[in-house]
């Protein structure tokens, strides 16, 4: 399961049915779950908690030191979860104590070649990174979030739950939850609804989320308003309290 050219150091810490492909370096203080594969040519330093069952292709470099100028050599990690898909030339980058230093990745993420996730973001679950999508330092990104190919966010940026970013958007705010942008300068053009379909989002729910949609980003109504009427659908709609709850939180403020 170890190739033999492979250099793990012996303060790494590899669970059951591990593979380590041809070349790899694994580091001290990297934990590496079962059932994980690693192909060959990676580096892996830590420290680094990686989960089970996860497939990570060549040459992917996985907690690296962050790029980030203030950057002092602190304690900071890189935390992955389980079963994620992580393809060849991927770099993340570890924390650093002004951003609670951990980068942390979630569970069952599909994140394609060239990706690049930076210190202290944060990302969730179910997520599907495109080629050569990048996230600056302490972004965060929901749960079942798209990212097209070559799409570029902006340091500190939100991304909520369901959203999806279209090909080559730079995104400079936050982006609402089931909101679907696109354009360089991403600007929202609808709801993610063919997304949510595919996850048993069922008419009622579609149908409140555009109407929410429409009091946010079509009516012109002045934010106050716009609060006023999400808070009344969010009486009825889980959904719409989402999306009340992340507007409330934004300290970018919201890509409109």
């Amino acid at each position: 399961m170890i190739h033999p050219t492979a250099q793990i150091d012996p303060g790494a810490r590899l669970g059951a049915r591990v593979s380590v492909g041809a070349f790899t370096i694994i580091g001290p203080d990297v934990d590496i779950g079962e059932g994980t594969s690693i192909g060959p040519h990676c580096v892996i330093t830590g420290p680094t908690r990686i989960g089970n069952d996860n497939r990570i292709y060549s040459h992917a470099a996985l907690g690296s030191d962050p790029q980030d100028k203030k950057f002092a050599d602190e304690h900071a990690e890189l935390v992955i979860g389980d079963r994620n898909t992580i393809r060849e030339f991927t770099t993340f980058s570890r924390g650093t104590s002004d951003g609670g230093g951990v980068t942390s990745i979630g569970d069952d993420n599909w994140i394609m070649a060239y990706v690049h996730i930076a210190h202290d973001c944060q990302v969730g679950s179910h997520t599907i990174f495109a080629n050569n999508a990048t996230l600056a330092g302490h972004a965060v990104i929901g749960d079942w979030v798209i990212l097209g190919g070559f799409v570029g966010v902006h340091q500190f940026c939100r991304i909520g739950d369901h959203a999806f970013i279209g090909m080559g958007s730079l995104v400079n705010a936050d982006v609402a939850p089931f909101v679907l942008v696109a354009d360089k300068y991403a600007e929202p053009r609808g709801i993610n609804s063919e997304g949510l379909k595919r996850r048993g989002f069922d008419a009622d729910r579609i149908a409140a989320i555009k109407r929410a949609y429409r009091a946010l980003f079509v009516s012109g109504k002045p934010m106050a308003e716009v609060r006023e009427e999400l808070a009344r659908g969010a009486e009825d709609s889980a959904d719409v309290r989402l999306m009340l709850d992340f507007i409330e939180r934004s300290e970018r403020g919201l890509l409109r």
